[in-house]
């Protein structure tokens, strides 16, 4: 193992603190000025897209309870992306579709 070689007497060992210590200050600083950089950077960064389409399960995540346009203001916590195709099937299979933002309406497919 490397031993890191440090001046024997008490003089030059406060002046290596005092520069370490100064070091330590300016590298937080740095960081800090880097982590404001950061998060102005990801504060401009556009919101991504929703989805276009929205299945609501039920509380176990299984059953699907309502489909819904992405983006609509009453999908629930239990919502996932979905395809047309899979709003479609479902819709087909007697899945109802939300009377706020009408998905079955949207793609055409009137129940």
């Amino acid at each position: 193992m490397r031993m890191s070689v440090l001046p024997p007497d008490l003089p030059r060992l406060k002046t290596l603190i005092t520069y370490l210590r100064g070091e330590l200050r300016r590298a937080e600083q740095a960081l800090a000025a880097a982590e404001r950089r950061e998060a102005a950077t990801a504060r401009r960064r556009p919101a991504p897209e929703p989805p276009a389409w929205l299945v609501e399960r039920g509380i176990t995540g299984r059953l699907p309870v309502r489909l819904h346009v992405g983006g609509c203001w009453d999908a629930g916590r239990h919502s996932a992306p979905a395809s047309a195709e899979q709003v479609r099937r479902l819709l087909a299979e007697g899945v109802p579709a939300c009377l706020h933002c009408r998905p079955d309406t949207a793609l055409g497919v009137l129940e």
